[in-house]
């Protein structure tokens, strides 16, 4: 697989990692660990070279499992997360967050750790203080943000350089393609989650699915992101899209899990995509599907369709 250079300063990483948020209890209660270390594997054998965590997946199980799924694999890279909700935004709170996830992770050094979202009680400039110094000490190769605008980038950077930056895009989501473009001009690297929409682009979603018991999509987790993609009004608005979008994934030979992985991983200043899932084979189709290439044409097709929307 392809792999590009995280920002500046990082290691090269694949253009597609694997997201672990597929390890916890958000995407249905009942889940298969097997499964999913299956998963994790089947990402491994077709070129993945790392793996997104946090400690808030669980919390704590998703780092638990992609703990034993890659022990012993010293060359398959790992970012996790902490949250102001779990670990906490505090100097001595992100050390022992930190030192919690090595434990779980059995690793000695996390590849890329990663404030999780902003907190509004914690100053950033003492959050990403603690962050440079666990990386000055050995601890993390990486620090970076995920969720964050460019202000509180900006505000980071005055302490120390942020390595890189995890928002939210996809063809449905497309509001952070300018700290997208602000970050790969600081020399920042930019992994993106969300590129398929959570399932809304592998165009198998209907506006009358159901999910398992637990899972976010379904409404059970109270999460925002329902409202925005899943709630009676915004599912209807987002399949119209991924109608529109079909056939020209049809015409340019891709599935249209294919197509909306590419469009991200395309996108300037984007370093890889993470995609989850917990069958195996979606994620070896999503993993070799991300190697094609949209052409010009390709490309103005699918933005004259996203030009009608409101995103």
């Amino acid at each position: 697989m392809k792999t590009r250079r995280l920002g500046s300063n990082g290691p090269e990483i694949s253009i597609i990692g694997y997201g672990a948020w597929e390890a916890s209890g958000h995407w249905g209660e009942k889940f298969d660990e097997n499964q999913i270390i299956a998963a994790i594997h089947a990402g491994i054998e077709a070129g993945i070279n790392w793996i997104d965590t946090a400690e808030a997946y669980g919390p704590y199980v998703s780092e638990e499992i992609v703990g034993r799924a890659v022990a012993g694999a010293k060359d398959i890279l790992v970012a996790t997360k902490v949250a102001p909700t779990v670990g906490g935004f505090r100097a001595d709170q992100i050390r022992k967050a930190a030192e919690g996830s090595l434990a779980r992770l059995g690793r000695d050094l996390i590849d890329l750790y990663q404030l999780h979202w902003p907190a509004g009680d914690v100053p950033v400039e003492e959050s990403w203080q603690a962050m440079c110094e666990l990386q000055a000490d050995g601890l993390v190769r990486c620090i970076g943000v995920s969720n964050f605008n460019e202000d509180l980038i900006e505000r980071c950077e005055k302490v120390g350089h942020v390595d890189s930056i995890q928002p939210h895009l996809s063809m449905l989501h497309r509001t952070n393609l300018d700290v997208i473009r602000f970050a790969a001009d600081n020399g920042t690297g930019v992994v993106a989650y969300g590129p398929l929409a959570y399932g809304l682009l592998t165009g198998t979603v209907t506006k009358d699915a159901t999910f398992d018991e637990g899972d976010w999509r379904g409404g059970a987790r109270g999460f925002d992101l329902y409202d925005r993609f899943f709630a009676p009004g915004a599912i209807e608005k987002h399949l119209a899209v991924v109608e529109e979008l079909r056939p020209i994934a049809e015409r340019a030979g891709l599935s249209l899990p294919d197509l909306a992985t590419a469009w991200v991983v395309q996108q300037s200043g984007v370093t890889s995509a993470i995609v989850g899932s917990r069958n195996p084979q979606h994620v070896r189709a999503n993993a070799v599907g991300a190697e094609g290439l949209l052409s010009d044409d390709v490309f103005s097709d699918i933005e004259e369709v996203l030009a009608q929307t409101d995103e």
